[in-house]
């Protein structure tokens, strides 16, 4: 008996006979995957700054809490965890992640990080490479990532908010990540922008968080298929 003190080589003729025989039909029999991402329901992680954790706002009223009713309608079960925190930097998102997805387990993650490196005036090859780096780790974890993009002020200068704008298509394509070109479409360039930004008018108000989540959700329901 496997496990027990006799060797194979002790083993009674007939003995062995049967344990081959046992030992071919256990490999004959089919395997039995476990859970997978494409089977279990969906478990999206969201990693963010201030526009992803209600700054300013009722709890439970961000684009991302409308997210997960609109998911759950879709798909009972499944769940969202925002791990968003006001005033983050891809340097941040990068450095929290690991255990994150160690904690979480996700099926997919959605990465909206980037504005505060650049008001902050970070350098964009940084910026880059710690959201590589995210999305590098999302997919060894086996779950899908999502980058959402951003767009920064005229004021900032014309070559770097093209460059930054490029930044979120370039990475996507090279990192193969589902993107959310413009997370603020319909807000920051909406005729009456004004009427959807808190009084700071670099936070989306109450208002704007239904216009957020239709930017979000067909992306990431696409994914979810």
């Amino acid at each position: 008996m496997i496990g027990s003190d006799m060797k194979p080589t002790q083993v009674a003729p007939l003995t062995r006979r049967a344990w081959l025989a046992h030992c071919s039909v256990a490999l004959a029999l089919p395997a039995v995957p476990g859970p997978s991402a494409a089977t279990r329901p969906a478990k999206v992680l969201v990693v963010g700054d201030s526009l992803s954790a209600e700054y300013g706002i009722a709890r439970g009223s961000g684009w991302v809490a409308l997210l997960a009713q609109r998911l759950q309608r879709e798909q009972p079960g499944a769940t969202v965890v925002n791990a968003s925190v006001s005033g983050d930097t891809t340097s941040g998102g990068r450095t929290r992640l690991p255990a994150l997805l160690e904690q979480t387990k996700p099926t997919h993650v959605i990465v909206e990080l980037g504005s505060n490196d650049a008001l902050r005036g970070l350098p964009l090859t940084m910026t880059r490479d710690n959201l590589a780096a995210m999305l590098r780790a999302v997919r060894r974890s086996g779950a899908r990532p999502l980058l959402v993009g951003m767009r920064m002020p005229p004021n900032y200068g014309r070559s770097y908010t093209q460059e930054f704008e490029a930044m979120f298509v370039a990475l996507a394509k090279a990192e193969d990540a589902a993107l959310v070109p413009f997370l603020l479409a319909g807000v920051a360039d909406a005729p009456d922008s004004r009427s959807l930004f808190q009084d700071d008018r670099i936070h989306p108000n109450a208002q704007a968080q239904a216009i957020i989540a239709g930017n979000v959700w067909p992306v990431l329901r696409k994914q979810l298929r």
